[in-house]
C-alpha cells in the first residue's frame, strides 16, 4: 500500500511540475538593439541600413510599438537580416556622435529630422549605400511596417 502511494504521489508531482513547465512563456525571438553610436558604425561597415527607433520613456505609443510591432515574427527576421537596429532617446544626458561632431541628443534629433521633428515614436532609416535617410512617424502595426521595411530594402539594393 505504501509502494502505491509513493508511486501515486510521484506520477502527481511529476505532473504538477510537468505542467508548470508548460505554463511557462516562451520567450519571443528578438534581435539587438544597439545604441547610435555603435550602431551607425555597425551599419556602414556591413552595408546594413540603419533603423533608428526613437522614443521616449513616458511615450505610451513608443511602448505598443515595442509590445506588437518589434515582436512580430516577420518584423524580426527583416531586421535580422537587413539592419542594424538603434533605439534613440533623445531625451537622455548624452552625448553622440554624427561625423566629426558630437551632439546632444536634442541637437541629433534635430539633424536626422532636418529641424522637423514629427514626435515619438518615429522610426529613421538611413540607407548607409545611399547616404539617404528616411522617416515614418507614429506607431506602425506589424503588417505596415513590414511592408515599409521590404519596400527600404528595395530601395537601398538599387544600384
Amino acid at each position: 500500500m505504501k509502494l502505491i502511494k509513493n508511486i501515486v504521489c510521484g506520477i502527481f508531482i511529476l505532473f504538477i511540475m510537468g505542467g508548470f513547465s508548460l505554463d511557462k512563456p516562451i520567450a519571443p525571438p528578438e534581435f539587438k538593439w544597439y545604441d547610435w553610436n555603435e550602431g551607425v558604425l555597425k551599419a556602414k561597415r556591413e552595408g546594413k541600413i540603419a533603423l533608428i527607433d526613437t522614443y521616449t520613456d513616458w511615450c505610451h505609443w513608443c511602448k505598443v510599438m515595442d509590445k506588437n510591432t518589434y515582436t512580430n515574427q516577420a518584423v524580426i527576421d527583416l531586421i535580422n537580416k537587413e539592419f542594424v537596429a538603434i533605439k534613440f532617446n533623445p531625451e537622455l544626458d548624452k552625448k553622440y556622435i554624427n561625423g566629426t561632431d558630437t551632439l546632444s541628443g536634442r541637437q541629433l534629433l534635430g539633424a536626422l529630422s532636418g529641424g522637423n521633428s514629427s514626435g515619438y515614436p518615429t522610426t529613421y532609416f538611413y540607407l548607409t549605400k545611399k547616404n539617404i535617410m528616411y522617416q515614418e512617424a507614429g506607431y506602425i502595426e506589424p503588417v505596415k511596417f513590414e511592408s515599409i521595411l521590404r519596400g527600404i530594402v528595395a530601395e537601398h539594393s538599387k544600384q
